[in-house]
């Protein structure tokens, strides 16, 4: 059964460490955006092929990861983990100025509550220390090219999966080569794997304002439940700005298991525009994994980042 994680009274956990907490959800924030009654394709011909060659030829969405680097701006960090009855055991709130000149990253505000490190400092879970590596960078001085574009010479296993899990968001569609019996299953575009799939587009309005498309790739609702569990993404939904087909969203919806392993993972990720510049305002996610000879894993995580500006 799908766990139902909630950000509840989201305003006061702008101001307040714990005083909120993330209970479990789905966490699709592309809630934010507003279906038109109609699609209005005046400026470009569109069709399902014009968006799947636009998710996976896209660059605009890493790079505006690797845009924060020329920013000062404020992130904060919630992190939550659970125990197998889904009751929060462990939490870490961070409150981070980043800026482009030393320092480069003072906490405003730290605390963290449970059991969240081992006695080298590292995290105590593996899925903590992925999502870290990827977004949270606790770890280095700045964000670097080198932490999105596996630059950082980050070697074993453990940055090879890095690596591996940076190429499913950002380049979703694509192979993952080296996960086994993973790797051919996310490319949900294959011929093979369209007749899996719906997809669709809508005309949509982001944040209010913003005229974007809603693209969504979804499993069919009428397969056998044997060949849904073979099916690693359950959904890929993507906005594009319609002023220039940018992407402005991402959330994806993956579930599996085998012998080896099971996971089951959603998670969203948004921009926003500052100024005439895109950049990541939002990234929510949950996520069980179980992996041999280590405890289950249960983790939701939400960062904020915002007040961009160039120093």
């Amino acid at each position: 059964m799908k766990k139902i994680l909630l950000l509840a009274l989201l305003l006061p956990f702008f101001f307040s460490g714990f005083a909120q907490e993330i209970k479990r959800y789905n966490p699709d924030t592309i809630k934010t955006i507003t279906l038109d009654t109609t699609v209005n394709i005046t400026a470009r011909r569109l069709s399902v092929e014009t968006f799947i060659d636009a998710v996976v030829s896209d660059t605009s969405f890493y790079r505006a990861f690797q845009q924060m680097k020329r920013f000062g701006f404020i992130a904060e960090n919630r992190v939550f983990t659970y125990d197998k009855k889904n009751k929060v055991n462990g939490r870490i709130y961070r409150r981070i100025q980043h800026n482009q000149k030393a320092p480069k990253m003072v906490y405003l505000a730290k605390e963290d509550e449970g059991k969240i490190y081992k006695k080298n400092g590292k995290y105590q879970l593996y899925t903590l220390e992925m999502f870290d590596y990827i977004f949270l960078n606790a770890y280095k001085s700045e964000f670097s090219d080198a932490a999105f574009a596996g630059k950082a010479g980050d070697k074993g296993s453990i940055g090879s999966y890095k690596d591996k899990l940076k190429t499913l968001i950002f380049s979703p569609g694509r192979p993952v080569k080296g996960l086994p019996f993973i790797g051919n299953k996310t490319e949900i575009f294959t011929p093979n794997m369209r007749q899996y799939y719906d997809y669709s587009f809508f005309s949509s309005t982001y944040l209010d304002s913003i005229p974007v498309y809603k693209f969504k790739v979804l499993v069919k609702p009428d397969l056998s439940s044997w060949t849904k569990d073979g099916l690693m993404i359950k959904e890929l939904t993507t906005i594009f700005d319609k002023r220039n087909f940018e992407i402005l969203g991402r959330y994806v919806d993956m579930k599996y298991s085998n012998l080896l392993f099971n996971f089951d993972v959603q998670m969203n990720i948004e921009m926003s525009y500052f100024g005439d510049e895109k950049l990541p305002s939002k990234i929510s996610y949950q996520g069980d994994w179980n992996v041999p000879l280590k405890k289950e894993e249960r983790a939701s995580v939400l960062i904020l980042h915002k007040n961009y500006k160039i120093e």
